[in-house]
């Protein structure tokens, strides 16, 4: 990663200051940070890729969205409407994101069907159960979360889908990352459906912006294996 070494020190500093302000409570501080970490990620992914073919420009509208999604989960306090405008935005940066791995897996998609095959089942199992332990709890939020759920299980699923299509450097950085991702929604929705808990917003801070770097370092790494006009 040395190449990454201007903007990895430039991204944990303002990752450490966002983690600082979170901690102290300094709300008007943390709206100003905050969506910094999304912020320098798009500005290294279009510096590092120009944005050339659909891969890149739909992880880029992915972190658009999330930066929307995010600002708004972050401002939830003065409208309870903005948790469902932010889950909408999450969703789709989601979609974004598993649009832009699909390309991946579609450049070969008779490669590793074993790997498929357990990535599907693993899914399968751990996504309803999670659902269902959190069902009890949505009241009108059964059927949002339901369906972010279930995209949540095909970015998981369509990450794990490049293996053997793409260089095992990209394939590992960004299936961490999905997983540091739905981790850290996993969290969220815990600490906003269930039982709040202390430092549950830093935890979630701290998965996101792991995740988050992962994908954008993965996405720029990315290498296909087996070429095709993208």
């Amino acid at each position: 990663m040395k190449k990454h070494l201007i903007f990895n020190s430039i991204y944990v500093l303002i990752f450490l200051l966002v983690l600082f302000a979170v901690g102290n409570h300094w709300i008007y501080l943390t709206y100003i940070l905050q969506p910094c970490i999304t912020i320098a990620l798009l500005v290294n992914f279009c510096i590092s890729t120009k944005l050339k073919g659909r891969f890149h420009r739909r992880l880029f509208s992915g972190l658009v969205f999330a930066l929307t999604g995010n600002t708004l989960f972050m401002i939830q306090a003065y409208n309870p409407s903005y948790v469902l405008y932010g889950m909408i935005a999450y969703a789709i940066f989601h979609i974004c994101y598993i649009r832009a791995f699909y390309l991946d897996f579609r450049s070969a998609q008779e490669l590793d069907k074993k790997g498929a095959r357990v990535a599907i089942l693993s899914a399968a199992l751990i996504f309803p159960a999670f659902y269902f332990y959190l069902r009890p709890h949505l009241a009108i939020m059964k059927l949002p979360v339901l369906v972010y759920v279930m995209i949540s299980a095909l970015l998981v699923m369509m990450a794990a889908f490049r293996n053997l299509r793409v260089n095992t450097e990209s394939f590992k950085l960004i299936l961490a990352g999905v997983i540091c991702l739905v981790a850290s929604d996993a969290v969220l929705a815990y600490g906003r459906f269930v039982k709040p808990f202390d430092l549950s917003s830093l935890l979630v801070l701290i998965l996101y912006g792991i995740a988050q770097y992962l994908i954008v370092i993965g996405g720029i790494e990315r290498k296909l294996i087996r070429k095709f006009s993208d």
